[in-house]
This record gives C-alpha cells, sequence and structure tokens, in this order.
C-alpha cells in the first residue's frame, strides 16, 4: 500500500477527491491542514442546519493506493490538470503491513475517570478496582473517554453521585446534548441517572449511541435511553451535558439554557481555558456560569439555573 499526501485549498477539495478516485485511490481523508494552529476552525452549524462552510480553509488530503505504480500515476497526472491549480502535491509514502485492528485496539486503554469508575474497551479485562465501568469501543462518532473534556464530564457526574446527601437518581432527568458515542449518556446511566435524552445532529452518532447502550445492557438496568435528532430533546431537563465546541456552545445558549430547569445544572465542555469569559458572557442572561474543573488547557463550565 501507498499513501499519496496533498495540500488543498477548501475550494479544490472535492474535484481533488473525486479525480484521486478516478485514479484508483482506495479511499481519500482530508485533514484540516491548520490543526492545532491559531488558524484552525471548527465547522459547525444549527441543529439541523447545514455548516456555514463546505470544509477548511486549507486541507490535507491523504490517498491510498494498492500500487506504487497506481500512486505515481496520480502523481504525475494531477498536477497538470486545471483543478488543481494552488494545490501540492507534499510525498508519497509506503504504508507497511500490518494487522490494523490490533494496531487500533492498542491505541486504547482502560481510562481511570475516579479510582473505581473506568472506562474500558471491549477487549480489556476490567481493572480489579472498577466498581462501576462503561464498556466503549472507539467508532465513527466522538467520546472515547481519553480527551479532557469528557474525562471531566464525567468526573463531574461521579462527584454528584458520590454525595453522601445525593438522591437514588442524583441527576433527575438528563439531557446527552451533541452526545457522539454516548459516552456522558452512559455514563449518566452507570452513575444513577434513570431518564436520559442523547441527541446528535450526525446520524453515525445516534447509531453509535445506540450500539453502546446495548453494549452496556442499559435497558436491562431499568434506565429510560431515548436516543435521537435533536428534535427529540423536549422540555426541562434536571442536568443538561453538552461536551461540543466553545463556538457552537455560544450559538446554543438560548436553546440549551431553555431546556435547564429551574434549580437544574448545566454542564459544558469542549472549552479551551481562554474562552471562559466569551461563555459566562453567552449564557450571562440565563445561567451564571463558573469554571468546575480544568485539565491541559480545557475547562468544564456548570451552572445552576
Amino acid at each position: 500500500m501507498f499513501e499519496l499526501h496533498l495540500l488543498c485549498p477548501e475550494d479544490r477539495v472535492e474535484a481533488v477527491s473525486e479525480a484521486l478516485e478516478a485514479l484508483g485511490a482506495q479511499s481519500v481523508a482530508v485533514e484540516d491542514a491548520d490543526a492545532q494552529t491559531e488558524a484552525e476552525q471548527a465547522l459547525f452549524g444549527e441543529p439541523g442546519m447545514p455548516p456555514p462552510r463546505e470544509g477548511w480553509q486549507h486541507s490535507r488530503l491523504h490517498a491510498l493506493f494498492a500500487t506504487e505504480e497506481e500512486a505515481q500515476r496520480a502523481r504525475q497526472i494531477l498536477p497538470m490538470q486545471d483543478f488543481f491549480a494552488n494545490c501540492a502535491v507534499l510525498e508519497l509514502t509506503p504504508v507497511p503491513d500490518q494487522d490494523w485492528v490490533r494496531l487500533t485496539q492498542t491505541q486504547f486503554a482502560p481510562v481511570e475517570i475516579t479510582p473505581d469508575f473506568w472506562i474500558v474497551p471491549s477487549w480489556h479485562d476490567l481493572p480489579p478496582q472498577a466498581r462501576r465501568s462503561i464498556r466503549l469501543d472507539p467508532g465513527l462518532a466522538f467520546g472515547t473517554g481519553t480527551h479532557p473534556t469528557t474525562r471531566m464530564c464525567l468526573r463531574w457526574m461521579a462527584r454528584q453521585g458520590a454525595r453522601p446527601n445525593a438522591a437514588a437518581s442524583p441527576f433527575g432527568r438528563v439531557l446527552d446534548y451533541g452526545c457522539g458515542s454516548g459516552i456522558l449518556a452512559l455514563g449518566a446511566a452507570k452513575l444513577g441517572a434513570t431518564e436520559i435524552d442523547a441527541v446528535d445532529i450526525d446520524p453515525a452518532a445516534v447509531q453509535a449511541t445506540l450500539e453502546n447502550a446495548r453494549a452496556n445492557d442499559i435497558q436491562a438496568m431499568g434506565v429510560q435511553l431515548r436516543v435521537g435528532l435533536p428534535e427529540l430533546a423536549q422540555g426541562p431537563y434536571q442536568t443538561v451535558l453538552a461536551n461540543i465546541l466553545a463556538s457552537p456552545l455560544k450559538v446554543l445558549a438560548p436553546l440549551l439554557s431553555a431546556h435547564v430547569a429551574p434549580g437544574g445544572a448545566l454542564v459544558l465542555a469542549g472549552i479551551l481555558e481562554r474562552q471562559a469569559q466569551e461563555l459566562q458572557e453567552a449564557y450571562a442572561p440565563w445561567i451564571r456560569l463558573e469554571v468546575a474543573d480544568n485539565e491541559d488547557g480545557w475547562i468544564l463550565m456548570t451552572g445552576t439555573r
């Protein structure tokens, strides 16, 4: 296998991707070339609406070919095409034969949330100290428990469930908005929630959440878990969780705040430390947000309505 790496502006990605497939590429992956820099820009849209942009300002394309001959042919032909203007071929690299399933699995070890609460991939044994656990495999949706934002949300929930005066169901009715893999909804269920709505604009996330709920036997726990697109969320919730990014969280401020019942908790993540004031200002008309946790430059913000 051989991988051809290219750089393209936003308006050329689709045409170049189609050409790569026509030239025999078995797959084409697109990444933000400005990721982890000041120029990085998230792509998002309001619920039910298309994203405001079709792609990143600069994208890296990674095309996988079965043979070096096919990859070299694409490398020679593409620069001669009009649609390749302002694009560049970066390099051609061999891809060693590997057991990709096993390689992927080695990247995901059990994740400690608290000393007795763990996220554990299905191919790992439970740590002996794990009194509670979520079985979760990486899929197409965001949320494996390895990112600080996810861990902080789960830690917050674990603290609520561990309070001496915590009720049998300490979270009341729960909304996981932007559920991804469903990890926060599953965490709420494992920690005592009995009525949970998990919603996402991505159908792949809805499917991943349903599959992970089955893998964790949530129904047998007596938990009422509903999963679907954002319109599924109706009425007030005692706990509203949203681990997305700061920009969409600001856009969603009126909607998310309206879902928080009087006296209920709003828990927001996906926020960098420098973005705290922006979020506080966005939610100020409804809820006073405070920083409840921080890890590796990310913060968790919570507030009570």
